[in-house]
């Protein structure tokens, strides 16, 4: 299968805990809209509203109705909205490929995992972005990691993302290996080919991934591990920032463009996050609070142009629809009112050295904070699981019209 379409994949058996950060039973599904984030509560009234009159017969009646609302958002909850979801991009959504890599940019060590069951590989706690919108997605088994992914299961989709990736090549080279987004298509087009197998034929490969989602988010390390770090690389030295995000852009499309190529047609491109207010920058900062605007402009330079190349991809490829993720505006929106998501610490890792936890990343066996629902950032660059949760869910359902453009997930898994 050459330059036109596929790709797919099958679930892994681990399975998704139960969510933290539900206290009822929430459906969530793009087929039906009635059901579209439907809430069943059962206030403790109702089921001990038992008075001497009723009948034993009313009261078996009354829990029968109770059992068919629990089956019913049980059922709808677990309705899978497209067959699969492949993933592309760095440590924010990495869940394994560079465990077996060697590099510096590995999390497959305790305390990460602390609340996952154990560490995987995944730069967080607890899950990352891309596993709550498996969730919301409606899979029932985590999307696995390309470096153990085989047989069928591809065909639900496969995670390619690597720590330290960029999308320029040379990104990320002083930690050691790791997978450029380049390396990640290349991944990719290797698992099209066992999908036309497994499936039997290219027009069976084509028509399957058509309906997959594909998720990309990447261009944080091109500037966190190359333009802002001049000692490893001279990229700030021969680019304005305006340039360097051009740079970048013409480099992503043109990957995105040998995805399509390869089946891929529902595309949801995330945006670089505030990486100036990561801890770490925050550590750079005379009062260690104030967030780095060099590289929070220079971010949002790319970010823009992301949004514009939006715009261009739509109109080149009227059979796919691409979609922007504005993870900026998400995560100032977490910094600047973190009391609304239940955050009290947005300044600070959870786990990690220095001031503001953050001039040294989580270290093997270190003790995390206690509370790490109550923080956004869980080591010196990455969110915590509570706030990757807020991010997926947005990115999936908008609550603003600057979440998405022009559509969010959710929408997109409906075409």
């Amino acid at each position: 299968f050459g330059p036109t379409n596929l790709k797919v994949s099958s679930p892994t058996k681990l399975k998704l805990p139960e969510s933290k950060y539900q206290t009822s039973i929430y459906i969530h599904t793009t087929s039906l809209d009635f059901f579209t984030s439907l809430h069943f509560s059962l206030p403790v009234s109702f089921l001990y509203s038992i008075h001497f009159g009723f009948e034993m017969e009313s009261y078996s009646r009354k829990w029968c109705v109770v059992f068919v609302l629990l089956a019913l958002a049980s059922s709808v909850a677990k309705a899978q909205q497209v067959p699969c979801y492949f993933i592309f991009g760095d440590s924010l959504v990495d869940n394994g490929n560079n465990n077996g890599l060697v590099s510096f940019a590995r999390a497959n060590y305790f305390p990460y995992g602390i609340d996952f069951g154990g560490p995987t590989g995944r730069f967080s706690n607890g899950k990352t972005t891309v596993d709550e919108i498996a969730e919301l997605l409606g899979f029932k088994d985590y999307i696995p990691a390309y470096n153990t992914v085989s047989g069928r299961q591809i065909l639900t989709g496969v995670n390619y993302a690597s720590a330290a990736a960029g999308i320029r090549e040379e990104t990320g080279r002083q930690l050691g290996q790791r997978i450029s987004f380049s390396g990640q298509v290349r991944n990719y087009q290797t698992t099209v080919q066992q999908v036309v197998s497994v499936l039997g034929g290219e027009a069976q490969a084509a028509d399957y991934l058509k309906k997959c989602i594909y998720s990309v988010g990447i261009g944080s390390n091109d500037y966190l591990n190359n333009y802002f770090m001049p000692t490893f690389y001279s990229s700030s030295r021969q680019f304005t920032p305006e340039q360097f995000a051009d740079d970048l852009i013409s480099r992503y499309t043109t990957q995105l463009n040998a995805l399509y190529n390869y089946g891929a047609r529902k595309f949801a491109l995330i945006g670089v996050g505030a990486i100036g207010c990561s801890p770490n920058a925050l550590s750079r900062s005379r009062d260690s609070k104030t967030c780095d605007d060099r590289i929070n402009s220079a971010n949002q330079i790319f970010n823009n142009k992301l949004r514009s190349m939006v715009d261009q991809l739509n109109n080149n490829h009227p059979d796919a629809r691409f979609t922007y993720i504005n993870a900026y505006g998400i995560f100032q929106d977490m910094i600047t009112n973190p009391s609304r998501f239940g955050f009290t610490t947005t300044n600070a890792g959870c786990c990690g050295i220095g001031r503001n936890a953050g001039q040294i990343t989580c270290l093997p066996g270190q003790r995390p904070c206690g509370n790490r629902n109550a923080y956004v950032f869980w080591d010196a660059f990455h969110p915590t699981e509570a706030a990757n949760v807020v991010i997926a869910r947005r990115s999936y359902t908008a609550q603003s019209p600057s979440d998405a453009y022009p559509i969010d997930i959710s929408s997109l898994a409906r075409l």
